[in-house]
């Protein structure tokens, strides 16, 4: 980094000590710790609508936080949604835009020169980790975690993060063996080693800037818990169908679920831990005294899915939006998402602004006093988060591509929302259209009475995505969870 951009980054950061009276900042650039879960559906939580189950640390969160109500997941599945956090792009423009399996571990790697969130915080002086599941490299490829942060503990691999009892986790660039887990055993539950190591980054960093990134497995399936958890609402909860899986022989723990017996039980159980490490995690920032300096952001990475068990109707996973995990309905990409930052963000505030996974990286970036010096996609929303309503600059528009199930797209602009479906067999196939303002359950297609609404989102279908070699249009090349 050159002298001159030295000195701006610098004048920024100093502006941002000084307060609002200089360039309208918080008085000091935070900490960030951003807490993705896994497959979490719109109405998994109480405070968005779940009846079967509490979730009071989040709630309170809520509470004492803002709700987005118009938030958007970068994609409808887990590495591509990741890439758009990471990068400030749109699955139009990252690199990551689908589920693409590298054997025995890990998926396609980030580009070497990829500007992410993490580079662009640790080249301000921020301290950097990561804990949970990673999905955009395979160990030692250039998307490598440990490319990315100063601190890496969990999954590399998305596949092998199917597993709540694995057989090894990555600890900075070692490879650690669980010899508790061999073989059947069940003896260590990765999410709480995790969760641990996350606390301990947090402590250690308490004195300097950092950005703590929690992309948590749960509650992705499998459907799996602790049996002090599971006695919580075993028999309180109405039981579902038994999921009968692999549990046994050469290919355990290699990507496909186990079996469970209790799968409502266990998903409820799921989400109670975490709930519960939510509220550890901010327990420790006010431990440590560093709460009213540190931005949190608690959401999903995509709608709920339905495998190994779960059973997202029973639990009314998605709320009123139509859709699960894979589609681009509005129940594949709304997520749950609260912002908490006491003495910066108002107690009981909500806000209906639209944005999306790709607005992360402007965001942090105006608070920490930094530069982007790179094309992305994103908005800031530091207006928004701050009761600045009428500062927030909005999207022209939102969009989304997948690769899988016959190729999806989808746009929003505005109130109307595009989707497009069979892409691989017709790109130019007919658009579904919708008003979500009064049909946020898309459930009444409008296409055929607003001819010039369609005609321009077709435009940006078109003009939204650049080429990926990876990811076209025209063949089926990948496969994954």
């Amino acid at each position: 980094m050159n002298g001159i951009k030295r000195i701006v980054k610098a004048l920024a950061f100093v502006a941002a000590l000084l307060g609002p009276g200089v360039f309208a900042k918080p008085q000091q650039a935070p900490n960030i710790v951003y807490i993705l879960a896994d497959d979490l559906g719109y109405g998994d939580l109480s405070v968005f609508g779940q009846k079967h189950f509490q979730t009071p640390q989040v709630d309170r969160l809520a509470a004492e936080g803002m709700v987005l109500t118009q938030h958007y997941s970068g994609s409808t599945v887990c590495a591509p949604s990741r890439s758009c956090l990471m990068t400030g792009l749109h699955t139009g423009h990252t690199p990551i835009r689908g589920n693409f399996e590298i054997q025995p571990e890990g998926q396609l790697p980030l580009p070497a020169d990829t500007q992410t969130l993490s580079r662009l915080l640790s080249e301000a002086g921020y301290v950097t980790g990561a804990f949970g599941k990673w999905g955009l490299g395979y160990p030692d490829s250039e998307g490598d975690p440990m490319k990315h942060f100063d601190r890496f503990y969990g999954f590399n691999c998305q596949r092998l993060g199917h597993h709540y009892y694995p057989y090894h986790l990555w600890d900075d660039e070692e490879k650690v063996m669980l010899e508790e887990n061999e073989g059947t055993k069940k003896g260590l539950y990765a999410p709480e080693l995790i969760h641990q190591q996350s606390l301990k980054f947090i402590e250690d960093n308490k004195d300097r800037p950092f950005f703590c990134y929690i992309p948590t497995i749960i509650p992705h399936a499998e459907l799996a818990a602790p049996e002090e958890v599971m006695e919580k609402y075993r028999g309180a909860i109405e039981e579902g169908k038994p999921f009968k899986g692999l549990d046994e022989g050469p290919e355990l723990r290699l990507g496909r679920y186990q079996s469970q017996e209790e799968p409502h039980a266990a998903f409820a159980a799921m989400v109670d831990i975490f709930d519960r490490q939510v509220g550890e995690v901010v327990a420790k920032l006010e431990e440590l005294g560093i709460a009213e300096n540190t931005l949190v952001i608690v959401t999903s990475d995509n709608g709920p899915h339905q495998e190994g068990g779960a059973d997202p109707e029973f639990f009314d996973s998605n709320g009123e939006f139509r859709g699960f995990k894979r589609d681009l309905y509005e129940g594949g990409i709304r997520v749950p998402t609260i912002a908490y930052w006491p003495g910066s963000i108002a107690a009981g505030s909500r806000s209906d602004h639209i944005s999306a996974f790709w607005d992360i990286m402007p965001t942090v970036a105006e608070l920490a006093g930094i530069e982007i010096d790179t094309p992305i996609d994103g908005i800031s929303m530091v207006p928004t988060l701050l009761g600045k309503p009428e500062q927030q600059e909005e999207h022209e528009y939102l969009y989304w591509e997948f690769h899988d199930k016959g190729g999806r797209q989808a746009v929003r602009m505005g109130n109307w929302k595009a989707v497009r479906y069979e892409v691989l067999k017709n790109p130019d196939g007919p658009l579904q259209l919708f008003d979500l303002s009064s049909d946020p359950s898309e459930s009444v297609d409008l296409a055929r009475f607003y001819p010039e609404v369609v005609s321009r989102m077709e435009q940006i279908l078109k003009e939204a995505r650049t080429h990926n070699e990876n990811f076209t249009f025209n063949l089926r090349q990948f496969k994954g969870e």
